[in-house]
């Protein structure tokens, strides 16, 4: 379990990390164009970043209870089908945010 801990602690981090470069360097680009302000693309990747961790988070406990749920009740099959669809909302809503941010909406 510790190393499940630590493989999953090594890709948060480079997820972070990654994100920050991404946005540093658009912020970087950005500001040498005289375009916009640099922490509107750190909100860009925020704004991605954040509810598709909260989202994964939010399915991975959905989905295994789902699997122990249609092992004994296989009729509610629709039932998990929703409610693993309904975090998927909040990264799409993410999307939006990210867009309105970029079109400076």
């Amino acid at each position: 379990m510790r190393k499940i801990l630590v493989v999953l602690a090594g890709i948060f981090i480079n997820m972070i990390t990654y994100g920050a470069l991404i946005a540093a360097e658009a912020a970087e680009k950005a500001v040498e164009a005289g375009k916009t302000d640099p922490l509107a693309y750190i909100g860009l990747a925020l704004a991605i970043g954040l509810p598709a961790l909260g989202t994964a988070w939010a399915q991975a406990r959905i989905g295994s209870a789902g699997a122990g749920t249609l092992a004994e009740r296989p009729e509610m099959a629709v039932w998990v089908l929703i409610l693993l669809a309904i975090p998927e909302t909040i990264v799409i809503l993410g999307f939006v945010v990210a867009f309105m941010l970029l079109l400076k909406i």
